[in-house]
């Protein structure tokens, strides 16, 4: 419906409010991406049901059939599985990517139905004045092939100039753990980590990366992962397929001259 193409809350909510109450489910998950986060808690709170939250597991238990809902808490340090038991529907929103993508099965079909939407019965409360293109992010986190992801360890704001090079070579996108999102010198849009955005690609580089359990949880379903970091204890490592302890200050730029010489 084009009445939805802006994807206003207000529209969203009451609509899936509606087909809930109609369909009465026992399990609702949605994407945890920025339109999830904002209008499926504001479902669950007209239903008073509960709601999960940026889960990265999920599982139904083989007695009781409640769904089990896996996340990150008190900032990545613990796993907590949260159930359900009085409320209906169990609602989740799941972090994309966290979970790697399934097999296609031809015998298994779903069912698509079409429903009408009746945009005068809701009155939104916000009203869209204009987009903003973040025009540093060259290549979206979220589909990237290969993410050149930069730490602390790069000590300044003017060393992810050293990596964004690196990543204009191999065509990826550039990343970032939250510390140097939190001091100022890279966007939050590059974040990657519990906090940030979650990615799963076929090669992901991490220079300078410590490995906190915050960051891991945004990354630990990419394909291969090879870390850059002067410290051999850096918990980055027990992920990594392939490490190189050493200085990234003189192994990334070397590495960049070398791929700019074979794609030359």
């Amino acid at each position: 419906d084009p009445a939805l193409a802006q994807q206003e809350e207000d529209l969203y909510t009451r609509g899936l409010v509606d087909l809930i109450r109609q369909h009465r489910p026992d399990i609702l998950l949605a994407g945890a991406t920025s339109l999830g986060r904002s209008f499926i808690p504001r479902v669950a709170a007209i239903l008073e049901t509960g709601l999960t939250a940026g889960c990265t597991a999920l599982e139904i238990a083989p007695e009781s059939k409640l769904l089990l809902q896996t996340r990150p808490t008190y900032g990545g340090n613990l796993i907590a599985t949260i159930i359900c038991p009085e409320k209906r529907p169990q609602m989740v929103t799941v972090r994309p990517h966290a979970f790697k993508r399934g097999e296609l099965d031809e015998l298994r079909q779903g069912e698509v139905i079409r429903v009408d939407f009746d945009k005068e019965s809701v009155t939104s409360r916000t009203k869209i004045l204009h987009l903003l293109e973040d025009l540093t992010e060259r290549v979206k986190l979220e589909e990237a092939d290969i993410i050149i992801c930069g730490g602390r360890g790069l000590g300044k704001a003017e060393n992810f100039q050293m990596i964004a090079e690196l990543a204009e070579v191999l065509h990826a996108a550039l990343g970032s753990s939250r510390p140097p999102v939190d001091d100022g010198w890279i966007p939050y849009s590059h974040q990657v980590g519990q906090t940030g955005k979650t990615v799963s690609p076929k090669l992901y580089i991490a220079c300078g990366v410590s490995g906190a359990p915050q960051h891991l949880a945004g990354m630990q379903t990419s394909e291969i992962v090879i870390a850059i970091n002067e410290d051999p204890q850096a918990p980055i490592f027990e992920v990594a397929t392939y490490g190189i302890v050493g200085d990234l200050f003189k192994i990334v730029p070397m590495l960049t001259a070398k791929l700019k010489q074979i794609r030359s």
